[in-house]
């Protein structure tokens, strides 16, 4: 087992907590390679999600931050246009495939490496994404979300006073909703925050706040809740 594996392996904090930057310094380019090699299997064989994101975030890390401007790399290098094509419409295993072809082809060299680093990067924000998508489909009261093809498959259901037409005025009631504005005190990236609780759940609560408002020295009162939204039925969609 490499290095840069028992850090993501390890389970001691002191030994899993340790900056990839120190690390790397010290290593020469064909042991960062041969690094890259090891990371490259242990996210494809791994089942743990944090394990292999974390592969897939130091691997970002070492081609854009540690491989550039490196004894042996060369600072030209020609990126596959299939590789690219596969880049820009979001299929990054086929990206990766075709750079790290190329890497061996050509040896390393900077452009194939930012190649690859954007190419890790986007692997690792869209694994995290379909973990989220798959864990907001597996409750029940969330799947109507990824089901609806008509209007009818709607659950939501207006209130039988809504559906009536006012006779004296002509039109349909309108209901009235007013809510504070939420906070979250804590951090605006819910990518890391979930992040972070798959490695430290209990560092990763989020502490929200609902607030009302009012602009001082105006006469308006006590603070009244600043979002409001208005809603009732038309004759015509």
């Amino acid at each position: 087992m490499r290095g840069l594996e028992r850090i993501i392996l390890a389970a001691e904090p002191g030994v899993r907590n340790q900056a990839l930057d120190a690390l790397c310094r010290g290593l020469s380019t064909e042991e960062l390679l041969a690094e890259c090699e090891a990371l490259e299997r242990l996210r494809e064989s791994r089942e743990n999600l944090y394990e292999r994101v974390r592969s897939l975030f130091f691997l970002a890390a070492i081609h854009r931050y540690h491989m550039p401007g490196r004894a042996g790399v060369a600072a030209q290098g020609r990126v596959p246009f299939s590789g690219y094509t596969h880049l820009l419409q979001r299929r990054f295993e086929e990206a990766i495939r075709e750079f790290l072809e190329a890497q061996r082809e050509q040896g390393p060299n900077d452009a194939v490496s930012s190649a690859l680093a954007a190419a890790y990067k986007g692997l690792a924000f869209q694994t995290l994404a379909d973990q989220v998508r798959r864990s907001v489909r597996s409750v029940r009261g969330n799947q109507w979300m990824f089901r609806t093809g008509h209007p009818a498959d709607y659950p939501l259901r207006l209130r039988p006073e809504l559906t009536g037409r006012d006779e004296a005025a002509g039109s349909y009631p309108v209901l009235r909703e007013a809510t504070p504005v939420r906070m979250d005190l804590s951090h605006s990236g819910w990518s890391d925050i979930f992040f972070l609780g798959m490695d430290f759940p209990e560092g990763a609560r989020v502490l929200n706040t609902s607030i009302d408002l009012v602009v001082r020295g105006t006469g308006q009162g006590e603070p009244q809740p600043p979002v409001e939204a208005r809603l009732r039925m038309i004759d015509e969609p």
